[in-house]
């Protein structure tokens, strides 16, 4: 056959492992991963093998990805919908150091997923000259240490089994976030002289989540209970549509205001009337109002508590009780500081939001009047204007309508997306930031997303809205969306500018006196304008644009839409002005 036609897969026969890698891939079958996203390595050269010709390359089957940061990225989508891990396979130290970004996104976004690396034999003898020399790292775990759960190395088949379980629990269990288990080329190779016993899989599920102490949430309930003016900050929260909606109970149950965070996927919907707005590390005067006014605070595993509160109320002046539940200090390292400042708070509650909420009702169901009954709010905000170049304004205006009424994930929104723009419903309605601000995750992540989907057979529509920069860094990752036929919308807000970094020159700029116009030196993407649409087509997905006319945006949006209804991924280059969205496309009372 030509090596550019579609190979034929040779049938396998499964039988009893011969092989350390076999009992490896056996290991990572019986977690249930439907897939393992991986770009190929000699390191894990064995269990590849076992994984195509042990397992037949199903449940794992392989997801191959051009790049080690998009089978991170690809996984932790999947993670962003499911709540659960995906495996993801990378090449020893070379491979691990391509991923760490990706790793690191995963950690600060806190999803479950479970990396599986590979070294050369920590046996010198038994090394391959020159290449398995430089393939082979002591204390490999070390590059991800700092932003993983857990990390081991076993030394032998029966401890790799061991690791990928502990691995999967404890990535698992919230707060989630990824692990990494090293396996050396030896483990892999070596002959398996009997097929060791093991425990049942079923023995080795995740923890549940833990229960408020008693006396925190008796404290928690008085305060509530006596509130008339509480706001609820609603923060890293499951996909849990139980956990939506007990969410939804309890703020009419005690009629409190609502934030949720730009960063975070849909906590809260933005057609309640008790929803007051999203806000970034900055809030609004608006929101900053009903902070002020509150009387009770209750922090629902908020992003940088500190950081709002003390905007709030500062060291030293009157404040609202403060409520926190959150676990996350249970990950909390000294190496980076993605725990965010030290919240000053007054009831403590060490679990998650779903758990707290759940007890939190039932008591004081029993103890408030029954809550009134809360319409609907719509957000409409329509263009200013039915022609002429395209705002990042007029993009969100026009999205809005075009979606509004159907069933949509957003995967991503870039950088300076107006606030209050979309109508969120459902957890999976957005799905937040990357986590730790890695540019190039959105297409990765945006297929990760669209897969779980479809695996899923939901009805949504996965809309990834990346920047140019995001999508030029991580373009290569449509590829994989090519190769298995996964359906997703990638909306291209197209500024041609690594813009967040030229804002910043210019205020530094205006800051010492400087000409703020020279901004855009050494951040434009010009002379000559990248093709977008062309990168797209090299990776085997379709598109149009630029589109550049108000009045030809909702006809594209809703052409694309209809192609990934029918099945395809589809791209559309979308240009705008390089600016940022200060003022929120709709204020909300």
């Amino acid at each position: 056959m030509d090596h550019q036609g579609t190979k034929r897969f040779v049938p396998v026969e499964t039988g009893a492992p011969k092989y350390g890698s076999d009992l490896i891939a056996a290991a990572i079958r019986e977690q249930g991963f439907p897939y393992i996203c991986l770009n190929p390595g000699a390191s894990y050269r064995h269990l590849h093998d076992s994984l195509v010709n042990y397992l037949g390359n199903e449940n794992p089957k392989i997801i191959l990805c051009m790049h080690e940061e998009h089978a991170i990225g690809i996984a932790q989508g999947w993670a962003k919908i499911t709540d659960k891990p995906l495996a993801a396979a990378v090449h020893s130290n070379v491979g691990l150091m391509h991923a760490t970004m990706g790793i690191f996104d995963a950690w600060c976004d806190r999803v479950p997923v479970v990396v599986i690396g590979a070294t050369g034999p920590l046996d010198a003898t038994k090394r391959r000259p020159w290449i398995e020399w430089i393939h082979c790292t002591i204390d490999q775990g070390g590059l991800v240490r700092d932003f993983t759960k857990w990390d081991d190395e076993p030394a032998s088949p029966e401890a790799a089994v061991e690791s990928i379980r502990r691995a999967t629990m404890l990535s698992t269990a919230r707060p989630s976030g990824p692990t990494y288990v090293n396996l050396d080329v030896t483990v892999q190779e070596m002959e398996l002289e009997k097929v060791p016993a093991l425990h049942d899989i079923s023995r080795f599920k995740a923890p549940a989540d833990p229960e408020p102490p008693r006396r925190d949430l008796e404290e928690a309930v008085e305060i509530l209970a006596r509130a008339k003016r509480p706001v609820i900050l609603c923060g890293r929260t499951s996909r849990s549509e139980e956990g939506w909606a007990e969410r939804i109970k309890l703020a009419e149950l005690i009629g409190a205001k609502v934030l949720t965070h730009v960063k975070l996927a849909a906590s809260f919907p933005t057609t309640h009337p008790l929803f007051i707005g999203e806000t970034g590390w900055k809030l609004s005067k608006n929101l900053l109002k009903h902070l002020m006014e509150a009387d009770a605070v209750l922090s629902l595993d908020w992003l940088d508590l500190a950081g709002t509160i003390n905007q709030v109320f500062p060291a030293g002046s009157p404040s609202a009780p403060v409520i926190s539940v959150s676990n996350d200090f249970n990950i909390h390292r000294g190496w980076n500081m993605d725990y965010q400042g030290l919240p000053a708070v007054d009831v403590n509650i060490p679990t998650v939001p779903e758990t707290a909420v759940s007890r939190l009702l039932e008591t004081l169901t029993l103890r408030l009047p029954a809550p009134k009954t809360y319409e609907r709010r719509r957000i409409d905000a329509e263009p200013s204007r039915a022609s002429g170049d395209i705002s990042l304004m007029d993009l969100a205006k026009v999205f809005n309508r075009v979606t509004r009424d159907m069933d949509v994930c957003l995967t991503s929104r870039p950088l300076g997306w107006p606030v209050n723009a979309n109508e969120l419903e459902h957890p999976h309605d957005y799905l937040g930031h990357n986590g730790g601000g890695g540019v190039g995750s959105g297409p990765s992540i945006g297929i990760g997303a669209a897969l779980a989907l479809r695996d899923m057979k939901s009805p949504r529509v996965p809309i990834a809205i990346v920047g140019d920069g995001d999508f030029t860094m991580g373009n290569t990752a449509l590829w994989s969306a090519a190769s298995q036929g996964i359906p997703l919308l990638y909306v291209i807000s197209n500024n041609n500018s690594y813009f967040n970094d030229e804002h910043h020159q210019a205020q530094v700029a205006v800051q010492r006196g400087r000409p703020p116009e020279n901004a855009w030196v050494g951040q434009r993407l010009q002379d000559p304008v990248p093709d977008l649409l062309m990168l797209a087509k090299a990776q085997g997905i379709d598109g149009e644009g630029p589109i550049t006319d108000i009045a030809d945006l909702a006809g594209a949006l809703i052409r694309g839409i209809e192609k990934v209804k029918a099945g395809k991924p589809w791209v559309i280059d979308v240009r705008v002005p390089p600016e940022y969205c200060r003022d929120p496309m709709v204020e909300l009372a």
